[in-house]
């Protein structure tokens, strides 16, 4: 039996990583954002891209108190032994709520890209949300963040600076527009829909997407342990507030 691969090979004087040298080539020369785009491409990004796929994994790397950073806090509690169990429980639930609708959104861009390519962005737009009328769209909306949210801001900017503005943020633009003349409010274009937007634009495939923000958000679960090791810990209270305040049905 033989197995093939392209990821990492080593023998007694080389490590080699997507065909490069760990030593002399990455390490000290690259950072971690640089890793995860060799990873999903195979070969290093430039300059531009760096900076974008950084910027964008520094933007998904911490959320305060949403339902990751508490399942990891709560994982911590019962299993303080297993830090990598409470990251784990912690990525579980990125979902099409939170922090994997950006896979969702780039799905639904580069799909329809894919059928109604042959379209105006007026007519695509329109074939687009007609089959959202009864579901809600990805990418929008959010329970603070009610007119701009302002990551979503700073990353179509540096986007645009950065040449990375393209046909797909466009289009999620214009649907933003289409949407929010529809409902006759603002609906929001959280970051996970200019995320989604984005990546697609530097040439992403829409189901490696999320990919990038599981890594940017296992940074930060680690903060959330770490202050479960210290006097700002909440993971007790929690159990506790539960415990005294559920009524049992007998």
């Amino acid at each position: 039996m033989k197995f093939n691969t392209s990821i990492g090979f080593s023998d007694s004087e080389n490590i080699l990583i997507y065909g490069k040298d760990l030593c002399n080539d990455l390490i000290g020369n690259v950072n971690l954002g640089d890793m995860a785009f060799i990873a999903a491409t195979h070969r290093l990004p430039t300059e531009n891209e760096s900076r974008m796929l950084n910027a964008i994994m520094v933007a998904l790397c911490e959320h305060g108190f949403t339902p990751s950073s508490i399942s990891t806090r709560l994982t911590y509690l019962g299993a303080p032994e297993s830090t990598q169990a409470a990251v784990a429980a912690g990525l579980l639930g990125a979902g099409n709520v939170y922090l994997g609708s950006m896979e969702s959104t780039a799905r639904v861009l580069q799909e329809s890209v894919g059928f109604y390519g042959n379209l105006d962005n007026d007519e695509m737009v329109n074939k687009i949300l007609s089959n959202y009328k009864d579901k809600r769209f990805p990418g929008f909306g959010h329970p603070i963040h009610k007119q701009v949210d302002p990551r979503s801001k700073k990353l179509f900017e540096m986007a645009e600076n950065l040449g990375f503005k393209k046909g797909y943020s466009k289009l999620i633009t214009d649907i933003h527009k289409s949407l929010c003349e529809i409902k006759q409010k603002e609906i929001v274009l959280n970051a996970s829909g200019a995320v989604g937007a984005i990546l697609s634009d530097m040439g992403f495939k829409w189901n490696i997407v999320k990919c990038f923000a599981l890594a940017a958000r296992s940074v930060g679960l680690i903060g959330h342990i770490l202050e479960e090791q210290g006097k700002d810990r909440i993971s007790q209270d929690l159990w506790d507030y539960v415990q005294e305040n559920t009524k049992y049905n007998m």
